[in-house]
């Protein structure tokens, strides 16, 4: 990973300690208290054995220090397990904070931009990479903290007592951050690696398996049950080289403490021996001295282990940030984003007229869509758009939803679409698409997703007019029936009879249409049809349509091609002229 963008990230990941609250700085001051304990703990210890060992003190005479030892000892263990509360507090609000942003900024971008990427990495981003920050904010900032405080705490009690010790303790120390920045040097890239990976596997795995039906009839369950196992196996091998790593700098850390508490053990070895006299200010080094540092050493280093323990921590979260950063630091990079501004607009009680002057519709990457397109559709009037795949029918729909941004002017009773409060916007609007997305949940939550507060006979009404309410009333669960995931458990066509029940139940002013009738048979789309022509009476409608039978009931047809309008009118006058809508239809004609 390039070290500009590994500081920016590690940059950005302290500017976020702010969402764990004071929970932090509760969690640095639980570890102070345990290094003061830690401190007092080896001091009467070390008066103990050199009162009981060296002055043959009775055992009786002690007894304070062994109450006070004791009362350490259950104090260090409520420190150390408030701490772990406390830390994991820390972490907690901390992953609830970034997530909430990211489920924000994914709402605030919209469809189209999810789209772009499959929901298996989408998922991995909100779960798994948010939780892989969670050590870092919990364990290595505290730690970070604590590193320097507790030596420094140590080495002022050590150096009173024997300066050779202190400077044995102080020049050993830069040994372990400094071997631990040099083994997990790597470590960062090797997690950011290891999360690509995971967002890929997960992404392949989660659309092979929504479109199995599709591969076992074209006969490629095999050849993708093989692609999935590299997949898997490049995972795999990244996972374990970024254990590798954990492990290596471990070894390498408790190598270089041992070694360094090994030699602090040899100079009071051979100071007890007379064959080293020096460190000691003239004064012999009693027992009490020698047990007293040995005992402090090991904690001496042990919060530069555990800093180097969770190191890979900030590797990890680093590694994790990536993506996360660039999510969030996302911008629409055309010059007019439709989210922009709030202005409130009082709608009348009469339809929507939409007014569209060279109008140009971009993708959020800047990309042009569509346009120029120019039309004006008179309030209460229903028009259709055709044209070719491609031809920018979708794109034109989305940016009337307010989820891709555009250039030049739509105006919506007037009034500019881009200055205009988007959820107010669509309180107006009612939406029906090819694919229709029914939430696992009963029929009566995602009939009433808009207006929970609906009644049981109100939405029996809106079944009725959709043309599934017979459905319903036969199942004996009714309108407690429950849709699975991806609207398991009802056909497309009664998905679509549903969806369109979930649009009636607002009171629309503008309904937008994407092919509304695509996956349906005839009977079906018969029934969705006849709904819908009920429901649009004297409100405006826009509906992209291949079906070019059903073009005589609109009042207008916009034919598109390449992003451009290039016929308008009435489908009976376009029908006398040799243009691109006599073509479709003389085409589908002749495949029927």
């Amino acid at each position: 990973m390039d070290k500009s963008l590994e500081k920016s990230l590690a940059k950005w990941l302290k500017s976020q300690q702010s969402s764990c609250g004071i929970f932090l700085k509760l969690s640095v001051l639980c570890g102070v208290l345990n290094g003061i304990a830690i401190v007092g703990q080896a001091l009467f210890i070390a008066q103990i054995l050199q009162g009981v060992i060296i002055d043959m003190v009775a055992p009786a005479a002690l007894s304070r220090e062994f109450f006070a030892l004791t009362a350490l000892l259950l104090i260090r263990a409520l420190l150390a397990q408030v701490r772990e509360r406390i830390s994991f507090e820390a972490g907690k609000r901390l992953r609830e904070d970034i997530r909430q942003a990211v489920l924000n900024k994914l709402v605030a971008l919209g469809p189209v931009f999810i789209k772009g990427k499959p929901a298996g990495a989408w998922a991995t981003l909100v779960f798994e990479q948010v939780e892989d920050l969670h050590d870092f904010y919990a364990k290595y900032l505290p730690q970070m903290m604590l590193a320097g405080f507790i030596p420094l705490l140590i080495l002022v009690c050590v150096f009173p007592l024997n300066w050779a010790a202190g400077i044995i303790l102080l020049a050993t120390a830069p040994l372990i951050p400094l071997f631990m920045i040099l083994v997990g040097m790597g470590a960062a890239d090797a997690n950011r690696k290891n999360m690509q990976a995971l967002s890929r596997l997960s992404g392949y795995f989660m659309d092979r398996l929504k479109g199995l039906q599709t591969l076992k009839l074209f006969n490629r369950g095999e050849a993708e049950l093989v692609n999935i196992e590299h997949a898997s196996e490049d995972f795999r091998a990244r996972t374990m080289s970024v254990l590798r790593l954990a492990f290596l700098s471990s070894a390498v850390l408790e190598f270089f403490a041992a070694v360094s508490i090994a030699v602090l053990a040899v100079y009071f070895g051979f100071s007890y021996l007379d064959h080293l006299d020096f460190g000691h200010y003239g004064v012999p080094i009693s027992l009490f001295t020698g047990m007293f540092v040995l005992i402090l050493a090991p904690e001496f280093y042990q919060p530069l282990r555990d800093l180097g323990t969770h190191y890979h921590a900030k590797a990890q979260a680093i590694g994790a940030a990536e993506a996360l950063v660039e999510l969030l630091d996302y911008q629409v990079s055309t010059p007019t984003n439709v989210e922009s501004t709030s202005e409130t607009m009082a709608f009348s009680a009469s339809s929507i007229s939409i007014q569209a002057i060279g109008v140009e519709v971009y993708s959020l990457d800047g990309q042009r869509l569509a346009g120029p397109i120019s039309f004006t559709l008179p309030a209460g009037e229903q028009w259709a758009i055709v044209g070719p795949s491609g031809a920018g029918k979708t794109s034109l729909l989305n940016a009337l939803l307010g989820f891709l941004p555009y250039q030049g002017s739509l105006l919506i009773n007037g009034h500019e679409l881009s200055q205009l409060n988007v959820a107010q916007w669509r309180q107006h609007l009612a939406w029906l698409g090819q694919d229709p997305q029914l939430f696992h949940g009963t029929v009566r939550e995602n009939v009433a997703l808009a207006n929970p507060q609906l009644n049981d006979e109100q939405i029996m009404a809106l079944l009725e007019q959709a043309n599934i309410s017979e459905f319903v009333i036969q199942h004996p669960l009714g309108l407690d029936l429950v849709i699975s995931d991806q609207s398991a458990g009802v056909s497309v066509g009664q998905a679509q009879r549903f969806a369109l029940a979930r649009a009636l139940a607002q009171p629309a002013k503008l309904f937008l249409l994407d092919e509304p009738t695509a996956s349906l048979d005839t009977q079906s789309e018969q029934s969705v049809l006849a709904a819908l022509n009920t429901a649009m009476q004297s409100v405006t409608a826009l509906t992209v349509t291949h079906k070019l039978d059903d073009l005589h009931s609109m009042n207008c047809v916009l034919v598109m091609e390449k992003g451009c309008v290039v016929q308008q009118g009435h489908v009976n006058d376009l029908q006398q002229v040799d243009g691109l809508l006599s073509q479709m239809i003389n085409q589908q004609q002749e495949v029927c």
